[in-house]
Formats: structure tokens, sequence, C-alpha cells
């Protein structure tokens, strides 16, 4: 296969990574916007910034450029930017034939001028290029880890079977299993809502909550992300699998989390701009988070940990009371509806 891959920050890379070493012997391409980096990655075969002790295989090729150019004649074109470079890179490649799937986990940020609600990744792509054969590649997965070719599983997921096809071809191999799952608004949701939930998560325990209190705020969240992913028309059981469940265990508790090191930091005192500058890379759930709680409440859902989470990120309530506010709920059934 001829694989593109648009996109050179970590979750990318690893990608790029992990499809040139495939058994089949696939031809790899990595485009990256800067021009320097292009060049600096061409040279010393590795990306500095992002993974830098991770070497490349001779066969992955570096380049920059046209992405729309870069993509003409490919088998598949992996979008790697970050979710506000989504709608930008969909409307460059909108002519484009080749099957075309992104990685990144989120929703559209609504400006602060605008109203509306943010869109899912397949809800951007259903205004830029409706007729474009398109997917999502999701799933619990550290970039880290799959650049080393440490055992990962993922899901591929599109209403076209030849997407989901492409991407298992592609990127199902030793080291990456890949799933196939028709249910798009399922897995997305469960990408975006399992970031802000992550950053609960690290709150909890960087105030030393205890392990009590982290198992139920994972399984609360859980029902959070459940309720407004079927609420979006996703199916339930989407959410007990990898993009679901899995995505929200690994993002919540992982040491390589970038979001919930922004909870730990928050909870050591750290201003939200603090704890965003020390992380270096993007962290999906401090910009989608109260895009989540927008889209909650246009459709009458109830998130009171992510409502908890968009309050502290917003400087309106403390740690200490966001925890305060949590238990001192009202009893109720446990359930996944309010």
């Amino acid at each position: 296969m001829k694989i593109v891959v648009l996109g050179a920050g970590a979750w990318g890379t690893a990608l790029a990574m992990s499809a040139a070493r495939h058994p089949a012997g696939h031809h790899v391409t990595l485009w990256a916007r800067d021009a320097q980096q292009v060049a600096h990655m061409q040279a010393q075969r590795h990306n500095a910034r992002y993974l830098p002790d991770i070497t490349f295989a001779p066969s992955l090729t570096i380049a920059g450029g046209d992405p729309a150019a870069l993509v003409q004649g490919a088998d598949l074109a992996v979008i790697g930017t970050p979710m506000a470079a989504l709608r930008t890179m969909l409307q460059a490649l909108h002519a484009c034939t080749t099957p075309v799937a992104w990685l990144c986990k989120g929703f559209e940020a609504v400006p602060a001028a605008g109203t509306g609600t943010g869109l899912l990744a397949h809800e951007v792509h259903a205004q830029v290029a409706p007729h474009m054969p398109a997917g999502v590649l999701s799933g619990p997965s550290f970039a880290q880890e799959v650049a080393r070719a440490q055992p990962t599983a993922l899901v591929a997921a599109s209403q076209h079977a030849s997407v989901r096809d492409a991407l298992v071809a592609a990127f199902h191999s030793p080291s990456l299993r890949v799933y196939a799952n028709d249910d798009i608004v399922g897995v997305e949701v469960g990408g975006a809502v399992k970031n802000v939930l992550a950053i609960a998560t690290g709150l909890c325990d960087g105030l030393q909550l205890g392990l009590n209190a982290r198992a139920a705020l994972i399984t609360r969240g859980l029902a959070e992300l459940t309720r407004l992913g079927v609420a979006l028309g996703a199916r339930t059981d989407t959410f007990m699998g990898l993009s679901g469940l899995g995505d929200l265990v690994l993002t919540a508790t992982g040491d390589l989390s970038r979001n919930r090191r922004v909870g730990l930091l928050l909870a050591q005192g750290q201003t939200l701009a603090q704890a965003v500058e020390s992380l270096g890379h993007v962290a999906e759930g401090v910009y989608c988070a109260r895009t989540v709680v927008q889209r909650a409440q246009s459709l009458g859902v109830q998130m009171p940990i992510a409502q908890g989470v968009v309050a502290l990120l917003d400087g309106r309530i403390t740690a200490a009371q966001a925890v305060v506010q949590l238990m001192g709920r009202d009893p109720t059934v446990e359930s996944i509806c309010p």
C-alpha cells in the first residue's frame, strides 16, 4: 500500500513508523507543514521534538509541500493534525479520491463570539467533503509505545467498509491489532470525552483522594460518556470497547497521559496556563471540555463531572470545591440515564 500520514506530531509520527515496518512492505510518507522540521527529520532520521529517542525505519519517507498533491495516487491518507486543524486539512483534500482517516480526538471548538455547538470530526467531514470516503482510527494508545512497537489495539471506524478495510490493511500488524467498527459516532465520542474525564481523574490523584475515588470517577465518567454518545446516535455497546472503556482507562490512569497530567498540575496549585505550557504538547481535553458540556446541554444530557472540569478550568471553582460539588449531589440510581 501507498500510505501518506499528514502531520508529524507524536501520534502521526508513531503511526507512520508503525506502518513503515509493516510486514507487507508499505510505502509510507510522513508529511510535515514546517520545512525546517522536514529538513531536520530527513537529516536526523527521528522526530526530535516528539519522539527523539526512536529512529525511523529506512523505508519511511519524509516530505513537505502541498499535501493534496502528495496524496494523489495514494491508497490511504491519514490526517494526524490536532482537531483545530482538521477542517482546513479536509478542505485542502476535498477534491481527492483517496480514502481518508483522521486521528484527532475531540469536538471542534466554537469561536468565542460564535453560536451553535462544536462538531465531532465526522460532522466536520460531512460539511466540508461529504462525498469523500472517510473514517477515524482511534482507541487506547500512547504514541511512544506504538513507535516502539509495544502491543496496542485500535479501532478503525467508518460508515464505509472500504475505509475500514484500508485502515486494517495499513496498520494491523504483529504489534498493532486493528478492529473494525461502523459506529463512528460512538468511537469519536469516546475519544473526545475521555480526555475531559482524564483531567478530572488527574485532579483526583493529585489531591490524593484515594483509589476508591478514582474507581468511582472513572466508572461514573463512563456513564456520562455513554449518555452523551447515545443521545448523539451511538450504540451503547461501543462504549464497552476499546474506544470507550479502554481509552478512558488508559488516559485517566496512564503516566504518559497529557490530560491526566493537566489535572495533576492543577491539583498542585498551578494555573491552567502554567500547566498547559509545561506539557509542550496539545492536551485536547483542555480545548474541548467546554464544547463537550455545551453539546450535552443542548441535548439535555447531564454530565456533572465534565461540568466540574469546565468550572475548574475557567477558574470559577477550586479543586477542593469541585470535589465537594460532586460528592454533594442528590442520591440517584446507578444508570446511564440522568
